[in-house]
């Protein structure tokens, strides 16, 4: 019988010990190693999920964003419907409001009155009828039948010089005879300055109003001269509102994409306490608004984050609340767990200075107060902007923060200044608008004759006048010495 060899280590030799054991060490790091690889595969993995998502919601909305540019209605498109809409009309109760109603007009006011008899007989019974009262009723109709004027346009000669002198009647509006002695009135080329620009048709729907409506045969192409012929004669009244823009303690600009034949472009709106102005530029820089102002202006301007507008360092400058607000709750739906306490903090620092001035505007908190307030908001948002954040998207908010870190409060120590752009972003809308419906201008001829009229326009908006009357006005005034200008913006 063979016999049995039992191993003893202490036969074996020391060298073959020592092998075994950093064998031993090597497959335990190798197991370490091991156990961190998958570990880290494993977060990997996680990560890779998580971009794969955050790229489906990415390209899920550029899809939508691509689908919403080529819409003409993608202004006003605000994703679906609620799932519990409120209850449209009035709310029951006591505490609906006042029931509207159209006010009848003055009895001056009446052009014409028609009696409305009783009938011979009951129409129910066919008994006979007796008189108890007399009602009234009113009636606003549109005239349908265009007004036509005949001048007799008296023409003579000067016995001393010679020179031929005709009449002119304070409704004229040219002093064309001959083949252009046929033409439309003030107040039809005034309608035809705000349908276009105001309310955004385009000069062949303009040309198919007229008819529909008061049949007057009007062309695209002459729609479009009594446009551009109105903006040379509105040309004194738009230097008033650049010059009142010039002199203005307080703007608020803004701009947006325009097309100029077919070549991108961009449109420039200023508001200003009395005036809007607007002006058509191939650059988006300031330039265009430096020349108007001066680059020394030291006005206050509220503005979005655009930087062309840093350029104007005499000026007190407001950044806009609400477009870091939009950025904010931006990154506060993508955030997770803990990265959700930064931008919570930015939104409640802005909303409660906007909230303390909305106090102010009640007369609940004093000016004195809203400067004192300032120092506490400027220290609190230096303490969230100043510490580095992990995450890339907040480093490069909390540079921008502190980068303009004295213009995010200057509402609080300048009450009549506004938190937000929102006024320069309500006069780019209805430009926007009209962009939307025939697509620009085609040449910048059209373009400055854009500026010029949206900038009376609207102007007379925020003077509470009618852009109608004044437009009318002027082209009756132009070039006849028996009528004054009318003068658009009274003097300060």
């Amino acid at each position: 019988m063979a016999s049995i060899k039992v191993f003893d280590p202490v036969s074996v030799p020391l060298s073959v010990l020592e092998g075994l054991q950093q064998l031993r060490a090597q497959v335990e790091q190798l197991r370490q190693e091991n156990e961190r690889l998958r570990q880290e595969n494993e977060r990997l993995r996680q990560e890779n999920e998580r971009l794969q998502r955050e790229l489906e919601e990415a390209r899920a909305s550029l899809d939508q964003a691509q689908r919403q540019s080529k819409r003409q209605a993608a202004p006003f498109s605000k994703g679906p419907p609620k799932p519990q809409p409120k209850t449209p009309g009035r709310k029951s109760g006591t505490a609906h409001g006042r029931h509207g109603h159209r006010l009848p007009p003055s009895p001056a006011a009446v052009d014409e009155v028609l009696e409305a008899p009783l009938p011979d007989a009951c129409p129910q019974c066919g008994g006979s009828v007796r008189e108890t009262e007399v009602a009234t009723q009113y009636q606003t109709e549109i005239p349908r039948r265009p007004l036509i004027r005949q001048f007799n346009v008296h023409v003579g000669c000067c016995c001393g010089c010679g020179q031929r002198v005709q009449g002119r009647h304070p409704l004229q509006t040219s002093d064309a005879l001959g083949a252009a002695a046929s033409q439309i009135g003030p107040d039809a080329q005034a309608a035809v300055v705000l349908l276009n620009k105001t309310f955004g048709l385009s000069h062949i729907k303009v040309a198919a109003v007229f008819h529909a409506l008061f049949g007057i045969t009007l062309t695209r192409g002459a729609s479009a001269q009594i446009v551009l012929r109105a903006a040379v004669r509105l040309g004194p009244a738009y230097q008033e509102v650049r010059q009142e823009i010039k002199s203005s303690p307080c703007l608020t600009p803004d701009e947006t994409g325009w097309r100029v034949a077919g070549r991108p472009a961009w449109l420039h709106a200023w508001v200003a306490e009395r005036a809007t102005c607007y002006a058509i530029d191939p650059h988006r820089k300031a330039d265009v608004l430096e020349r108007l102002i001066g680059i020394d202006w030291s006005g206050k301007m509220v503005h979005d984050g655009f930087a062309s507008y840093n350029r104007f360092k005499a000026a007190t400058h407001q950044q806009c609340l609400g477009h870091v607000l939009r950025r904010v709750r931006e990154l506060e739906a993508k955030a997770t767990r803990g990265a959700v306490h930064y931008p919570r903090k930015l939104i409640a620092l802005f909303t409660e200075a906007i909230h303390l001035r909305n106090r102010h505007q009640k007369g609940e908190v004093s000016a004195e107060q809203l400067r004192q307030a300032r120092q506490e908001f400027d220290k609190r948002l230096r303490d969230l902007a100043w510490p580095a954040r992990e995450v890339p998207a907040y480093e490069t908010l909390s540079a921008h923060l502190w980068k303009h870190l004295d213009e995010w409060f200057t509402f609080l120590s300048h009450p009549e200044v506004e938190p937000t752009n929102w006024e320069g972003e309500q006069a780019i809308r209805p430009a926007v608008v009209n962009r939307k419906v025939w697509g620009g201008n085609r040449t910048w001829v059209g373009a400055r004759a854009q500026g010029v009229l949206m900038s009376v326009l609207e102007t007379c908006k925020r003077a509470g006048r009618s852009g109608l009357e004044f437009v009318s006005q002027t082209l009756r005034a132009f070039a006849n010495p028996l009528l004054p200008r009318p003068i658009l913006l009274t003097p300060r």
